[in-house]
């Protein structure tokens, strides 16, 4: 049995949401980019979903930086579907010294589709990871409650014996930040998804990103299968990039 106690603190229930403090909501129709042929969301998208209602966020909270993803849970109950409007609300969850937690919900009407948890990590001008800045905890403490999240990453290496497959990277995958953005891993799980176990559906899953990647590196996605869950990795020569685990159903 897949299940996420195997990896620690990664485990339901979630931050409950907050009676006060800071509180971000956001509205959005689900477009023809956005979708699979089968006309339900597609998970890069809603990787690009989490990461903009995240920046509406500090934006307007005026703090500056740039943060990127370190971590990340979901658990999907119900993908939306093309052309329907979805609502956001996102939230400060819990901090360490140089990376806050974010929960992030999807529904549309009343219906919860989606839950996410994401660890940021504030870095500097040089991309390196700095302390949050002075301000961060009078806009987000409220929320946040003192609760202290780990940054430590816990999923396995890929084993020296999985089959590997090519993903190659375009340069529209690569940000401002010179290196792939967190939405492509996306990309690279769903192909593997599709080419191990096409009838499968994500439920939930665990990603890790581990360390950058830049333009030009030449990547592989490998994967296990261990019962009802997947382990995915997307891979350099020498190193691992993002680590997944998936928890599927038929």
């Amino acid at each position: 049995m897949c299940d996420y106690e195997q990896v620690g603190d990664y485990s339901w229930p979630l931050a409950e949401f907050p009676s006060d403090g800071r509180l971000v909501e956001r509205s959005r129709r689900v477009r023809l980019g956005d979708v699979s042929t089968n006309g339900q969301l597609r998970l890069d998208a809603l990787a690009r979903y989490l990461q903009d209602v995240a920046a509406d966020d500090v934006d307007e909270a005026g703090l500056t930086g740039a943060w990127v993803l370190r971590r990340l849970l979901v658990e999907i109950k119900a993908r939306p579907e093309f052309a329907v409007d979805v609502d956001l609300a996102t939230f400060c969850s819990g901090s360490g010294p140089r990376w806050a937690e974010r929960r992030t919900t999807l529904k549309t009407a009343d219906r919860l589709l989606i839950e996410a948890v994401g660890l940021w990590v504030f870095v500097d001008s040089s991309g390196r990871p700095a302390e949050l800045e002075k301000q961060f905890l009078p806009i987000y403490g409220d929320t946040a409650r003192n609760r202290k999240v780990s940054g430590r990453l816990r999923l396995p290496s890929p084993p020296a014996s999985a089959p590997e497959n090519l993903f190659v990277t375009r340069p529209s995958d690569f940000d401002v930040l010179g290196h792939m953005n967190n939405a492509v891993a996306w990309v690279a799980i769903e192909q593997e998804l599709l080419h191990v176990e096409p009838q499968a559906t994500i439920v939930s899953a665990l990603l890790e990103y581990r360390t950058p990647v830049a333009p030009g590196s030449a990547l592989k996605v490998v994967s296990s299968r261990q019962d009802d869950c997947l382990m995915v990795w997307i891979v350099g020569a020498n190193e691992t990039f993002v680590s997944a685990r998936l928890v599927l159903t038929q």
